[in-house]
């Protein structure tokens, strides 16, 4: 861009790319290293070579790589029916059922697993329920827990996806179809499906990369089914951790799997692209007799199941508990009074670190953004592929990265909350980014140039002039890194200390030795952390964190 100069933006971008090259790029390096490093400290491709001949560790990956796959299925078969309906028809409570899936996005996954177990786990209330009537039960550990849990909160991304390409659609396209003789089903598969199928296969990546690193769920209701990131999580904490060369390993595997799904998802979107001038979509059809409420009734099934975590966790928290077992009914402040008073470290240390990565990421994502999209520079691409390489990874494989790099040498964070608060900022540095540039992309450079014109140096007219336009985007950023920050597990459990527990790890950690009253009490806490901005940002600040209306 005309006005680029090393003062200040050649000077701030070289800060910014050293950032990311020490906290993100360099990490990763040292991680691929270790992998390929022998016995002697020479170069070595033992550790792949035992990953790939030893049948525990194939089953893993083999394992990883169906569950992904199922679950990213089925999320689309959720997804893709419950947004054409929504986008094309009008039924009773549409205008709750259509928003209320996307509360899915923040409910931290250790809460929905815990939530789960307490419902249909070996002591869960149905379970018990269904015992005691004579019906069999099956156990809800290993696939079916999996598939379940993951398709009821993944679904989401591509229903928002995809509702927001058939809210693009023009609808001119259907009505030239029909009058040319095809009928409905036919104008569907040639010229409406052709327009979803990209988004569906964008979001359908996300969510394949997201079972692919998932931690929480895999470890709380995996069971039998041995899956990738639990087993690096397990190699890492082992007594054999202080070998890095086969956890390194699997953790490149891991990287390694999400880069083939990118390459085959940018092949796939490629070829299936549709150009297409964006239209007015077909008015939603109003559904008489009784489509209407049929319809709400399905559409609320599958909303309430994806919801049912924020539900059974607030009544967790006030319910009498003996370590596993509830006394559902008997009610109890026992749980919430422990968490609050007696056991308050896990609450401080989340609001702490928490609080510490939203101010820092939000200000880093808000200066790489305006570097990228409004002072481009040989340095913008570079600082563009930095940022989002945290997107390929899982945050167990990130976490041990990070350990590996810096439990040495002149720069030693392990055992510091400081590399607590750098997993959340660099985990969510992405999704930050991508908020702030949003507004940036839509703010005329002309702006910017009559403030330069006037005597003001660019750096004021950043701070002065551009920063206020961002304030929205600005604020949705710092809420949502807030928000998935303080509910962050798979990175923070892999290099969090003693003292440095947050609440994620406490109820991981109660979870897994039986105590659910209090891991709901912690689980209460959290979500109301989250829901709390996320529900008062639209009134106090006056911005949309999330939309499914169209412009």
């Amino acid at each position: 861009m005309k006005g680029f100069g090393f003062w200040p933006w050649g000077l701030l971008s070289l800060l910014c790319l050293a950032v990311l090259a020490v906290f993100v790029v360099y990490p990763i390096g040292v991680l691929t290293l270790n992998s390929l490093r022998g016995p002697g400290g020479g170069f070595s491709l033992a550790g792949f070579a035992a990953v790939l001949s030893g049948g525990d560790y194939l089953k893993a990956i083999g394992n990883t790589v169906l569950l992904s796959a199922v679950v990213t299925l089925c999320a689309a078969g959720l997804g893709v029916p419950l947004a054409y309906v929504v986008a094309r028809y009008d039924f009773p409570l549409k205008s709750v059922l259509a928003v209320l899936p996307i509360a899915t996005i923040i409910i931290p996954e250790v809460i929905v697993g815990q939530s789960w177990l307490m419902v249909l786990g070996n002591n869960g209330v149905v379970s018990n329920f269904l015992r005691d009537l004579g019906v069999p039960v099956p156990s809800f550990y290993g696939w079916t827990g999996l598939v379940i849990s993951m398709t009821l909160i993944y679904y989401t991304y591509i229903y928002l996806g995809v509702l927001a390409a058939l809210r693009g659609f023009d609808g001119h396209l259907e009505e030239a179809s029909l009058s040319l003789g095809a009928s409905p089903a036919a104008t569907r598969w040639r010229v409406l499906l052709p327009t979803m199928l990209p988004a569906t296969l964008v979001n359908a990546l996300v969510v394949f990369t997201l079972v692919v690193g998932n931690f929480a769920l895999a470890s709380m209701l995996g069971g039998p089914v041995s899956l990738l990131s639990v087993m690096t999580y397990s190699m890492f904490v082992s007594e054999m951790g202080s070998d890095p060369v086969l956890q390194s390993s699997l953790s490149v595997i891991s990287i390694g799997l999400v880069g083939a799904a990118l390459v085959l998802q940018k092949w796939g979107v490629e070829r299936r692209l549709v150009h297409m001038t964006p239209g007015r979509a077909p008015a939603p059809r109003a559904l008489s007799s009784w489509r209407g409420p049929a319809f709400t009734a399905a559409v609320g099934v599958i909303v309430s199941l994806s919801l049912m975590p924020l539900v059974a966790v607030f009544v967790g928290a006030f319910t009498e508990a003996r370590g596993p077992v509830m006394h559902w009914g008997s009610w109890s402040l026992r749980s919430m009074e422990r968490a609050l008073s007696l056991a308050p470290e896990p609450i401080l240390n989340s609001l702490l670190f928490a609080s510490t990565a939203t101010v820092l990421g939000t200000l880093l994502a808000v200066l790489v953004s305006y570097l990228v999209v409004k002072r481009k520079s040989p340095l913008s691409p570079l600082l563009d592929y930095a940022v989002v390489v945290p997107l390929t990874i899982s945050g167990t494989v990130l976490g041990i990265a990070l350990v590996q790099t810096f439990n040495s040498g002149p720069l030693v964070l392990t055992g510091t909350a400081f590399i607590m608060v750098l997993v959340y900022v660099v985990r969510r540095l992405p999704f930050g980014v991508r908020n702030a540039s949003s507004m940036l992309f839509n703010i005329p450079v002309s702006i910017e140039e009559a403030s330069v014109s006037l005597g003001v140096t660019p750096l004021k007219t950043f701070l002065k002039v551009v920063l206020p336009v961002m304030k929205g985007s600005i604020f949705s950023a710092a809420i949502l890194m807030w928000a998935t920050s303080i509910s962050e597990l798979s990175a923070s459990i892999v290099v969090y200390t003693g003292g440095l527990e947050t609440m994620p790890i406490a109820i991981f950690r109660q979870v897994d030795t039986g105590r659910l009253g209090l891991a709901s009490a912690y689980g209460a806490v959290l979500v109301t952390l989250i829901l709390v901005p996320v529900s008062l940002a639209p009134r106090l600040l006056g911005i949309n964190l999330f939309s499914t209306k169209s412009n």
